[in-house]
């Protein structure tokens, strides 16, 4: 899966990187600890030179709270076609979720969970799969009349199966057009594991379980002996 985002490379490396113009209301803000409900800077096929925000989670058509308990801010990519809430976005509103790096929490038998940072080795920022889905009505909330956005999940890769069974659909550079542009069929086929080496992983503190901690401090590795994946290599 997929809970925590962060984006914080500057404004004109993150144009420069997708070719495209930040035109998201408020301007841009560098973000180290993205939460559901949060915006999430992103590019979609109808208008793949410009970066927007969105607001991360789809509102479920049975729920009637708009908060972040009922938001579904993931989609498996395997079965994202057969359900309703989502076959609409599916079928014709694929979108980039811009990422300088997520975050996952292992589990540990006996103790508790331990943060993650993932992030692409040697890439300012990267592109995650994504479906967008048109606010529910007008309102006068700037923040109920945004659209709304899910991440796409598939299996773990090599990197991520000590960390967690699930993963973001990561796509590699080259892809990032097609995602967009392609129909269904194709884009299942980019649902996959991400198969690149630049993927790279560190234990970070648990200062990321609180939301309102967005800053560089959340990105910093943890100090101790075992810290990063080393342990299972």
């Amino acid at each position: 899966m997929c809970g925590r985002n962060s984006l914080f490379v500057p404004r004109e490396q993150l144009e420069a990187r997708f070719d495209a113009e930040l035109v998201a209301d408020g301007g841009y803000e560098p973000r180290y600890n993205v939460a559901p409900g949060d915006g999430l800077e992103v590019i979609t096929a109808e208008a793949p030179d410009e970066i927007d925000r969105y607001r991360w989670g789809i509102v479920p058509p049975w729920s009637d709270d708009s908060g972040r308990g009922d938001l579904l801010v993931n989609a498996r990519s395997e079965t994202v076609a057969e359900k309703r809430v989502f076959r609409d976005a599916w079928k014709s509103r694929p979108c980039l979720v811009l990422s300088s790096g997520f975050y996952e929490w292992q589990s540990k038998a006996g103790g508790s969970k331990r943060p993650y940072r993932i992030y692409q080795d040697g890439d300012d920022a990267f592109a995650m799969a994504g479906l967008w889905e048109p606010p529910a009505g007008q309102s006068d909330n700037t923040e109920e009349s945004m659209p709304r956005v899910t991440i796409l999940t598939t299996e773990a890769n090599q990197l991520m199966e000590p960390i967690h069974d699930r993963m973001p659909v990561v796509l590699p550079n080259e892809v990032e057009s097609e995602w967009l542009e392609a129909d269904p069929t194709a884009r299942a086929e980019l649902c996959r594991p991400y198969p690149g080496d630049d993927l790279d992983a560190y234990e970070i503190s648990t200062r990321v379980n609180d939301p309102g901690n967005d800053d560089e401090r959340v990105i910093e590795p943890l100090e101790h002996e075992q810290s990063g994946l080393g342990e299972f290599s």
